[in-house]
């Protein structure tokens, strides 16, 4: 991979992670007609999620460090017995919130095997299928009657909704910015509320990510150099700054209903370009339902080992 791929994947990554519009779907469909998926794609597509990470970081500090104080102030009140799960600071049940929605994550993540299988095969109707899902959402949510609740109407049934949701869309065509506001604005909640949620649960979302598959990806043989890297995960970061900076507006603007437009669209072409490669003997390869299955299988393995632990 040049340095130039290496570019166009993390601007691609930048744009699509934040604009409801799907990353991982954009990355695949670029591998998918550019041939660009080299040895280590799994350890740069990684990386250039942690390019995007620190772009939520710069562009939500001022929240994040109020919530690392809320952290102290929590441990403080547990070691001096004052803790009380019922609280008036908005910060700590933002805290709390962000815990509850992150819970149905823990379980999506022993299936990521199978979702990179997905995402990497040379059949894309899944993608396109997923995209019209997301299309799907954003058209009910732009619909909705706009919502004024914050935090403090927040329940832990409504963060738990929002984590249900952003634990689907693991699925490459499935935006979980889209997803996430999109469900937070549907369950009555203030637009700039639901962005500034949305973006901080995609922090540990990106974190638990990348942990889970960071094993997997440094096994792989890489063959992409170090300034390839580096330019992709500088491009995601600054690219997904900007893009941040752009859904808040667009969402407080009333014009979110551009990215649903742009994901039906879409969804409807790669469904039918993905139809048009296996009728042309172009879609996935003989080999890709063993391994499909084998995903399958490491999958419930992982989720018997994890339930056995408990």
């Amino acid at each position: 991979m040049s340095i130039w791929d290496g570019l166009i994947q993390g601007i691609i990554q930048g744009l699509t992670e934040f604009l409801p519009i799907s990353s991982s779907g954009h990355l695949s469909l670029y591998q998918y007609f550019t041939g660009q998926a080299p040895e280590g794609a799994l350890f740069f597509n990684l990386m250039l999620h942690l390019g995007t990470l620190a772009a939520v970081a710069a562009a939500f500090y001022e929240d994040l460090w109020a919530l690392i104080k809320a952290v102290g102030r929590l441990f403080r009140d547990i070691f001096t017995g004052r803790f009380r799960l019922k609280t008036d600071d908005p910060d700590r049940k933002l805290l709390y919130m962000l815990v509850v929605a992150c819970l149905p994550m823990v379980l999506i993540l022993p299936l990521r095997g199978l979702v990179d299988t997905i995402s990497s095969d040379r059949d894309i109707i899944v993608e396109g299928v997923c995209f019209l899902v997301t299309s799907a959402l954003l058209f009910a949510a732009c619909k909705a009657k706009p919502g004024r609740a914050g935090i403090g109407r927040m329940k832990a049934r409504h963060a738990l909704t929002i984590g249900v949701v952003q634990a689907v869309a693991v699925l490459p065509g499935i935006s979980r910015s889209g997803s996430t506001i999109s469900t937070g604005m549907l369950l009555g909640f203030d637009r700039a509320f639901v962005v500034k949620f949305s973006f901080l649960l995609g922090i540990p979302a990106i974190l638990g990510g990348a942990v889970f598959e960071i094993g997997d990806a440094i096994k792989e043989p890489v063959d992409i150099g170090l300034g390839t890297l580096f330019v992709g995960m500088l491009a995601a970061a600054v690219v997904g700054y900007i893009c941040i900076r752009l859904v808040r507006w667009l969402v407080l603007s009333d014009k979110f209903v551009i990215f649903a437009w742009y994901t039906l669209v879409l969804g409807a072409l790669v469904v039918v370009a993905g139809i048009v490669g296996h009728l042309m003997g172009g879609g996935a390869p003989a080999a890709d339902p063993g391994s499909v299955s084998q995903s399958i299988s490491e999958s419930i393995s992982q989720i018997s080992g994890s339930t056995s632990a408990v």
